[in-house]
């Protein structure tokens, strides 16, 4: 991710604000028609857990520069996201579904360039995620 991109997505990411309950109905209405069987994940109110996905959403976007501040963060988030039962494979329909959600909450805005600038604030902050999700394989003994 290159600090022009992180600045893409730090300026973007101010402009939906204003509309972030609306980008959170976007999100998960987007999450739960490319998959319903992902609905069972979420326990919680839905209007509290949009709130959630905002909030996270803001400290990443103003950290994408160093994103060694919220390393340890994003590798406990993941921690708590696999004990809920999130998989590998849910990753790139988050991706799908944070792209769709952005692209309506920022119309005319969602350039191409704007659209690579968050894929790649994606790929950074899942890779963290990643971390705890995917099973480490042992190392075979000699």
């Amino acid at each position: 991710m290159t600090r022009d991109q992180a600045h893409t997505v730090q300026m973007t990411w101010r402009a939906v604000l204003p509309v972030g309950a609306t980008f959170a109905e976007l999100f998960y209405g987007r999450l739960f028609a490319l998959d319903p069987d992902v609905r069972r994940l979420f326990k919680d109110d839905l209007i509290e857990q949009g709130r959630n996905l905002t909030a996270m959403l803001s400290v990443a976007s103003a950290n994408l520069a160093k994103p060694e501040r919220i390393s340890v963060a994003l590798r406990q988030l993941g921690k708590r996201h696999a004990a809920y039962g999130v998989t590998p494979e849910h990753f790139a329909l988050v991706e799908h579904a944070l792209l769709f959600a952005l692209e309506h909450a920022l119309i005319d805005v969602f350039t191409a360039e704007v659209k690579a600038a968050w894929q790649a604030a994606y790929a950074l902050l899942a890779s963290m995620m990643l971390e705890e999700i995917t099973p480490r394989f042992a190392v075979p003994r000699s």
